[in-house]
């Protein structure tokens, strides 16, 4: 919910919000996502970069994820 609120999507429940994004980034829509599959749909979609980078500075974690 504070992720919400500080992104403005307050309108909407905290289980459509998460279904939300779930679904952005379940790419092969097998019903969970996988460390690879949550970076790689994050990455790829602007929108869920920049809610995510307001709302945390995961810039760091993410590189160190990434190079291994």
């Amino acid at each position: 919910q504070a992720i919400q609120a500080i992104n403005g999507y307050s309108n909407m429940s905290a289980e459509e919000f998460t279904n939300m994004v779930f679904q952005k980034i379940d790419v092969n829509k097998d019903g969970e996502l996988s460390l690879e599959e949550f970076i790689n749909g994050v990455e790829k979609d602007e929108d869920l970069m920049e809610l995510i980078t307001k709302s945390f500075d995961l810039s760091n974690v993410l590189k160190a994820i990434q190079s291994g």
